[in-house]
């Protein structure tokens, strides 16, 4: 199903709370291009109100009466597909939720304001998710990226021992990486991800994948070595980038602004790929908002790295591979079942 995009984006707002309904409502409508058609205290009348006002984006909150969220976005998901964004808390119970909307079809999950996350650091960028979710292509793309992943023989180690892999990703990311990093054999050369996820969610994020690829994932800490067979995950809330002592490939953390209005910042992995690996290394860039990473897989490319953009067909929002596309940053466009299999490819050259 692929929405018809309106100028203006259309939202419901669907939360228990009266007060976080205010507060979304006043917060959202302050942003040109928003309009808040509605709101919902729970999914039966959520699910009137789809009905009747037809919005092109839901925002859904997780703990609710009646009906949890979880269980709503599955019906939804069945019988009226469309973009939906989820707010979970910030915890690591929070992390586990934000899986289980993911799984569900959940387009974007994110953290409610509380705690360090402010009303309005967190409507900013509600709103700049929003509006990629309302560019999402719903139950296309990543049914058919999940089942029709190439898998990767067995590679010789040393063909691949100084190889390293770094990829990015942001909306529709979780689904896709779990499609490249399933595919890829147990001895893979080590790899870097930065997914755009708030802290705890990739902690649950790593743990999943972990279970579910022959490679071991883990989320990074500080000075973990790239090695063969081994996936480190950005943690959320830090910036991650590659470091090189000798022949050693290892990562550290860094806290600082967000950069290309995130943090961990796929631009920031890159950029320190192409210092620190050069033409050792293969740059994938796969589905998200906006254009973090798509100069720093430039940098890659002039660096002498192989570099792999997903493409438009394939991406539930083609945003970060269409500028590293418009850059000069991908070498070549390749869609999402055959991503793992052209970078074991390019590893073997």
């Amino acid at each position: 199903m692929t929405l018809t995009i309106h100028t203006t984006v259309r939202v419901l707002v669907v939360d228990d709370s009266a007060i976080v309904r205010k507060i979304l409502t006043q917060e959202l409508s302050r942003h040109s291009g928003i309009e808040i058609v509605g709101t919902a205290p729970d999914p039966f009348i959520a699910r009137d109100k789809i009905v009747a006002l037809h919005p092109d984006v839901l925002t859904l909150d997780v703990e609710m009466p009646r009906m949890d969220g979880i269980t709503f976005l599955r019906k939804l998901m069945k019988h009226h597909p469309m973009p939906v964004i989820v707010l979970s808390s910030l915890t690591p119970e929070g992390g586990k939720t934000a899986m289980e909307a993911l799984d569900a079809g959940a387009v974007e999950v994110m953290c409610k304001p509380g705690g360090s996350y402010s009303v309005g650091d967190v409507c900013a960028v509600l709103v700049e998710k929003i509006r990629a979710a309302s560019r999402a292509r719903i139950n296309e793309t990543p049914a058919a990226g999940l089942h029709n992943a190439v898998p990767v023989q067995r590679l010789s180690m040393a063909e691949t021992t100084n190889k390293i892999f770094a990829i990015g990703a942001s909306t529709g990311g979780v689904q896709a990486l779990t499609c490249v990093l399933s595919a890829l054999p147990a001895n893979a050369p080590g790899t870097v991800v930065v997914q755009h996820m708030p802290a705890h969610f990739t902690t649950s994020f790593a743990q999943r994948l972990n279970s579910e690829c022959a490679v071991s994932v883990k989320e990074a800490q500080e000075g973990d070595h790239v090695v063969p067979g081994r996936v480190l995950i950005a943690p959320g809330g830090w910036h991650m980038l590659l470091q090189r002592s000798g022949a050693n490939y290892y990562v550290s953390l860094r806290d600082g602004p967000p950069v290309c209005r995130q943090r961990p910042s796929v631009e920031v992995l890159f950029n320190s790929v192409a210092k620190y690996a050069g033409a050792n290394a293969i740059g994938a860039i796969l589905t998200g908002m906006g254009d973090d990473g798509a100069t720093g897989l430039l940098n890659m490319r002039q660096a002498g790295a192989h570099t792999i953009a997903q493409d438009e067909q394939s991406c539930v929002v083609f945003g970060m591979p269409k500028e590293a596309i418009a850059r000069g940053g991908a070498e070549r466009i390749v869609s999402l079942g055959n991503v793992a299999e052209t970078l074991i490819n390019l590893a073997r050259n």
